[in-house]
């Protein structure tokens, strides 16, 4: 499968977030429990997502640190699991996506500068589910 790869420039986006530690066998439950709270809660302060969701992941040596959410036009009031937050800016095929931008980052003079984080365009019930994954980059200086 071919990737489209491009180089965008984020701007700091406020969100509403449900953070938690996870196993690769939790990460699908904890994610659709997140998004749902995270809904409910901005539908009972007057608000709505403003984009798709997203997560961002850390990896750790048992399991992944996980923030899941939604972009906000405005601040969310801190309840039960979500939380403020801010971001600059197949499924099962995602991590071939991670290795398409390594070698893209590679390739063009860039370098990580911080967790990747994904945004899903569909629901996990579409039988080809987009996601769009976020690399943080720098430009590696030379000389």
């Amino acid at each position: 499968m071919g990737y489209e790869v491009e180089l965008v420039d984020l701007q700091e986006q406020q969100t509403a977030v449900v953070r938690g530690h996870v196993t690769l066998d939790d990460v699908a439950d904890f994610l659709g429990g997140a998004f749902e709270e995270v809904v409910r809660t901005l539908g009972s302060q007057g608000s709505a997502p403003a984009g798709p969701p997203f997560a961002q992941y850390a990896v750790r040596s048992d399991g992944f640190d996980v923030e899941a959410g939604f972009p906000t036009r405005s601040p969310v009031e801190p309840t039960g699991r979500v939380t403020p937050g801010d971001h600059h800016g197949a499924y099962g095929e995602v991590a071939a996506a991670y290795d398409a931008l390594g070698a893209w980052l590679t390739d063009n003079g860039y370098r990580p500068a911080g967790a990747p984080w994904e945004s899903y365009l569909d629901g996990p019930d579409v039988a080809e589910p987009r996601t769009i994954v976020y690399f943080p980059c720098v430009a590696i200086r030379h000389g």
